[in-house]
């Protein structure tokens, strides 16, 4: 019998705020990953936590991801946070919730401060964890490469994600492919760019 091949999958988006989007190296690139992880997390059922950092100043998640809005995705956790990592009171609650151990896939920003401190937090607390390479950035793109690998040495899984779609579902058996499917072809050329820009090898 087909299963999936990465059990309880649940999507977190760091930071995603309109305000950094002109200091962050290929911001708008991380957006269009963003926004195809966020078509599969409905294909696969996936929970989704959202952050922004220091709301009042630095204002909303950027509203092309449609978070909350309707018809746009509804997340399980939306919330503003001075910390650094995700892991606030609220998400943590959230997390709880969700059947133990979760595979947690982490795009947003920056990824050697927030992305890292979440990831970091995760780990300890037994999750799985995948950062998608294609969907994280900082001001300085030369953070990124350190973060990844410094993740990597921590026990995080750096992937792409379209690996990482592909790597959920596991089996081509499965109802879900055609809609996964349908997705990676929608998005195969925003898919090329994005690697060429922010997976440099």
């Amino acid at each position: 019998m087909a299963q999936r091949r990465i059990t309880n999958p649940a999507l977190f988006i760091c930071d995603l705020q309109e305000k950094f989007r002109p200091a962050i190296h290929e911001f708008s690139k991380v957006i269009t990953t963003t926004q195809k992880l966020l078509k599969a997390s409905q294909v696969f059922g996936m929970p989704v936590f959202a952050t922004t950092q220091n709301r009042a100043r630095l204002g909303e998640t950027c509203e092309e991801l449609g978070l909350d809005a309707p018809g746009g995705v509804q997340t399980l956790v939306h919330v503003d946070k001075t910390l650094f990592s995700m892991l606030t009171p609220e998400v943590r609650k959230g997390i709880a919730g969700l059947n133990k151990p979760v595979s947690c896939v982490i795009v947003g920003i920056e990824s050697h401060i927030c992305v890292t401190q979440t990831a970091l937090d995760l780990l300890q607390d037994g999750h799985k964890v995948y950062i998608i390479a294609d969907g994280v950035s900082s001001c300085n793109p030369e953070e990124v490469p350190i973060a990844l690998a410094r993740l990597r040495h921590e026990g995080a899984v750096v992937t792409t994600s379209e690996s990482f779609m592909y790597e959920c579902l596991g089996d081509a058996g499965l109802g879900e492919f055609k809609k996964m499917a349908g997705i990676v072809k929608e998005h195969n050329r925003s898919t090329k760019e994005v690697l060429q820009s922010l997976c440099k090898i």
